[in-house]
């Protein structure tokens, strides 16, 4: 079940947990607590089933038109269960009603490791287009490449 986390409490300790189950994305210590500190203020939604946590989604506003997909996480047990897919639609959703007409995610350029190539595939079968790569604004080793997803 799908629902919007208001406490910041809670939500903290729901980004903690799933970050801690995705260390192939999430490895490091500085970027899993820069995660946790901007999501406690942030639009969070978490799918929550009798107390099992399967996964979490944050949205950023960057402009009043675009609204970022900041981070989200699923628990690796429940990977391809759909429910990246049905965090990402009530994302959409929320962002619809609330007038964006963009939204975005960065992500590791195609090409770099196998895992964010897996989420690349992920966000292209949301309708997620290239748009920008950032060679260095993460740093060397890691190129940024943005996508961009019309709201309609």
């Amino acid at each position: 079940m799908i629902r919007m986390i208001e406490d910041p409490v809670q939500k903290e300790q729901i980004t903690r947990q799933v970050l801690a189950d995705l260390t192939e994305w999430f490895g490091l210590p500085e970027s899993i607590e820069e995660y946790v500190q901007y999501s406690k203020e942030l639009p969070f939604w978490a799918d929550i089933e009798d107390q099992d946590m399967k996964g979490f989604i944050v949205l950023k506003e960057t402009s009043p038109h675009t609204v970022e997909l900041y981070v989200m996480g699923i628990l690796k047990a429940f990977h391809r269960q759909q429910i990246g897919k049905n965090l990402f639609d009530v994302c959409y959703n929320y962002a619809k009603q609330q007038g964006y007409s963009y939204m975005q995610v960065k992500t590791v350029k195609e090409g770099c490791y196998d895992v964010y190539d897996q989420t690349a595939r992920f966000y292209k079968h949301l309708g997620f287009k290239e748009f920008e790569c950032f060679p260095t604004l993460w740093d060397e080793w890691n190129p940024c490449q943005v996508y961009v997803l019309a709201i309609h």
